[in-house]
């Protein structure tokens, strides 16, 4: 026969485990509703962009795939901590961005979500690649409420300088297409360079397609930099030229056989990204294109 004394402790603990599901369900909601107030706001901010370059003149999901062309002069751009700069930390509230999604929606305490964070982004190059595998989350859903949810608009603002050297780029006729390559999402990395004032600067994307729930293909993964290279027509390596912050990344592009490849270092490399491979050509800051690579900018 169960006694008082075990009576009363099973009442209390299922009232602790009741009050404990109810607060985490009230915390969850809270963050939803947190989230989708600023998604709110950044497409408020998004519809309302008229800065030069503000708007995208390329076709972003173009239906075909162009017939490769050998002779065709492509550089392919990183976006993220290399368009603008790291030191504006979006990397940092993207960390915490993620750290939040991981907390809030796996329901796990602050120690475990940065241990399964940056144990996801070692071995798979994305956090959303782990989340996708072990733990069945929509890839899609999740850039909503991560990279979506970012309040980029009171951070990043139209770079004159950058514009003015990507158009000395694409005046000098030294490459035919400005290509952006990012591992983030199509929404993310759009964003980005319309709030840079730079969107009508490039040819097309190659991005991260979330859609593709079991072919998440990202840098540095060889296949990913194939996926560049088919949907911008480049018909051989040796005419590429690729700038990323990431010296995995570089690695890959310079075993591709890629012409020239620039890894930007804006302050020191961090060690979650790679080391500086041999054989690259290092930059502190994207404006330093036309010093390491000045054939490209001679008209």
């Amino acid at each position: 026969m169960q006694s008082h004394f075990s009576r009363v402790g099973s009442t209390i603990g299922s009232k602790i485990g009741k009050m404990t599901i109810s607060t985490t369900a009230s915390a969850r909601a809270h963050y939803r509703d947190q989230v989708e107030a600023q998604l709110k706001a950044n497409q408020e901010s998004l519809d309302n962009l008229t800065h030069t370059g503000s708007q995208v003149t390329f076709e972003i999901d173009p239906p075909e795939t162009p017939k490769p062309n050998p002779d065709l002069k492509v550089f392919f751009f990183d976006i993220d901590n290399c368009l603008y700069k790291r030191s504006t930390r979006i990397h940092d509230l993207m960390q915490v961005s993620i750290h939040e999604y991981f907390k809030n929606e796996l329901n796990i305490d602050d120690d475990e979500a940065w241990k399964l964070h940056h144990t996801y982004y070692r071995e798979y190059g994305l956090a959303i690649r782990g989340l996708v595998m072990h733990h069945d989350i929509d890839a899609l859903e999740y850039n909503r409420m991560v990279d979506d949810a970012l309040p980029l608009q009171r951070i990043l603002k139209p770079d004159a300088g950058l514009r003015s050297m990507l158009s000395r780029l694409k005046e000098s006729g030294a490459v035919d297409k400005l290509w952006l390559f990012t591992n983030a999402y199509k929404t993310h990395g759009i964003r980005c360079v319309r709030l840079l004032g730079i969107a009508d600067m490039f040819d097309g994307i190659t991005y991260c397609d979330y859609s593709q729930k079991d072919n998440l293909v990202c840098k540095p993964d060889p296949a990913a930099f194939q996926r560049a290279k088919a949907q911008s027509g480049l018909g051989d390596y040796k005419n590429a030229y690729f700038v990323d912050d990431s010296g995995s990344n570089v690695k890959t592009g310079i075993s591709l056989g890629i012409k020239k490849c620039v890894h930007l270092i804006e302050d020191e490399v961090d060690p979650n990204l790679g080391q500086t491979p041999a054989g690259s050509i290092v930059i502190r800051n994207i404006e330093d294109l036309p010093k390491a690579i000045p054939e490209l900018f001679q008209r």
